[in-house]
């Protein structure tokens, strides 16, 4: 039994040795492949040495970036003499009388889709083959995107004439709320157009987004649609008191289909701020007619406290202009905030003359430190407000008003248990009481309204 195992004892040994020396000859190769990956940069990120190693120039991806480029410059030329061509065409026909048909079909069919392809193909993001050698930055947001409209918009704009630009910067960054992030799905769908073509009718997902935080939005290039049946304004004289055409509005995201509808009377209006904001006889009433309230100011006193200093201001809420047509009566301007939170509110001022600014709680006001001689706030802020978020709405009207500018609160009301809180938000930063008066608006809620002005503080 003994001399019969003796052989096969004498192989497995043999073959335990094989093994051994097999298992090290990998482990010596192992390590003198990763010696050589690791003197050619993979470890230590060199791009000389894996420029050198790898032969790279002018090559990225597979395929030569140079004569990508040289490439995509011949084709656009060649667009853009096809395109020249195709509306010489065009207008040739309009001499000539050609059929309409003829014409809106090379229009249609040929000459606009031309030009869409020719202003995507001059939109490619091509790297320079003369850049290869360093390290690109991309913002990271960039790539956080799918559609790709809103990674061009996003992406920085260099100077095409490699200088800087009259705002001293020697590239240009678009825009967007940081909440754009949260709502992703939503803006891809808000930015998914073709470029040069018509945008959908979706300005009630763009506020949506806005709303939410998605603010400022980016900018989109496709053709806004108006009212197929849209008409002259009235002239100024007429269109301040007079309730607008509303062949001039799109009415489709809105429950009613005309301005009657838009009356208090009609309990599915679609809106429930401002009610009787859309009757031109209830709103001649306003700010000219005594009240029985106390917290009601008129226009004539506030202008009193500071006679001819009035010029221009902002009004802060939410309406259809009427204080703002008061006051250019007053031969002052306002511009007013306007959202279209369940009828055109922002239509409305434009037909009547006045400036409607779109604009949320959420954004910094576009005007410049020190300028406005007044901030009227009215019926869009009360005590669902945040305390910290108001503190911010605060401070950014003490930035725009000018030393001796007013700053008019209007009606604002809350639960009589915070109103201690809010006084203090309104009071904290010193201004001179003009009027300050409280008035109850039912049993658990009061009115507050104010006529502030801002100190010199000349620092």
């Amino acid at each position: 039994m003994g001399r019969s195992c003796l052989p096969k004892c004498r192989l497995a040994r043999i073959m335990g040795w094989v093994q051994m020396i097999l298992g090290g000859l990998v482990i010596l190769v192992s390590i003198l492949s990763l010696t050589r990956f690791y003197s050619a940069g993979f470890f230590l990120h060199n791009e000389d040495i894996c420029h050198h190693f790898y032969n790279v120039g002018d090559v990225s991806d597979g395929f030569d970036v140079k004569s990508l480029s040289e490439r995509i410059g011949e084709v656009i030329d060649m667009l853009e003499g096809l395109q020249g061509k195709l509306e010489s065409k065009v207008q040739e026909m309009e001499k000539n009388k050609g059929t309409l048909l003829e014409k809106k079909f090379l229009e249609d069919q040929i000459v606009r889709p031309l030009h869409i392809a020719n202003v995507a193909l001059r939109q490619i993001r091509v790297p320079k083959a003369e850049g290869m050698n360093s390290t690109v930055k991309e913002d990271p947001l960039i790539n956080f995107f799918i559609t790709e409209e809103i990674r061009k918009y996003i992406t920085p704009k260099e100077n095409r004439v490699g200088k800087m630009n009259l705002y001293g910067t020697d590239k240009v960054y678009n825009t967007i709320g940081h909440a754009c992030v949260l709502y992703k799905k939503e803006l891809e769908k808000y930015m998914d157009y073709d470029i040069g073509s018509y945008c959908d009718d979706d300005w009630n997902l763009g506020q949506k987004l806005m709303l939410n935080g998605c603010d400022p939005l980016p900018r989109r290039r496709c053709l806004t649609r108006a009212s197929k049946e849209y008409q002259r304004p009235y002239p100024m004289n007429e269109s301040l008191w007079r309730l607008p055409d509303g062949r001039n509005v799109r009415w489709g995201n809105y429950q009613c289909r005309n301005f009657e509808c838009l009356s208090s009377n009609n309990p599915k209006r679609g809106y429930s701020k401002c009610s009787g904001c859309f009757e031109m006889e209830k709103e001649k009433l306003k700010w000219v007619a005594n009240s029985s309230l106390l917290v009601d100011f008129l226009i004539s006193e506030v202008l009193a406290i500071k006679p001819g200093e009035v010029r221009i201001g902002l009004d802060y809420g939410i309406g259809t202009g009427t204080f703002a047509a008061r006051m250019r009566e007053q031969n002052v301007t306002i511009v007013s905030t306007a959202l279209n939170l369940g009828a055109p509110f922002s239509e409305m001022i434009a037909l009547r003359g006045l400036v409607p600014l779109y604009v949320t709680l959420n954004q910094r006001l576009p005007f410049f430190d020190n300028t406005m001689d007044l901030v009227h706030t009215h019926g869009f802020m009360d005590g669902w407000i945040d305390l910290l978020l108001l503190d911010f709405i605060l401070y950014d009207w003490d930035r725009i008003l000018r030393p001796g500018g007013l700053l008019w609160i209007d009606r604002f009301f809350c639960n009589r248990k915070d109103l201690d809180d809010y006084m203090y938000m309104f009071l904290q930063l010193r201004y001179k009481k003009h009027k300050w008066v409280l008035s109850p608006k039912s049993k658990d809620e009061i009115y507050l309204s104010a006529l502030l002005e801002k100190p010199p503080r000349a620092i």
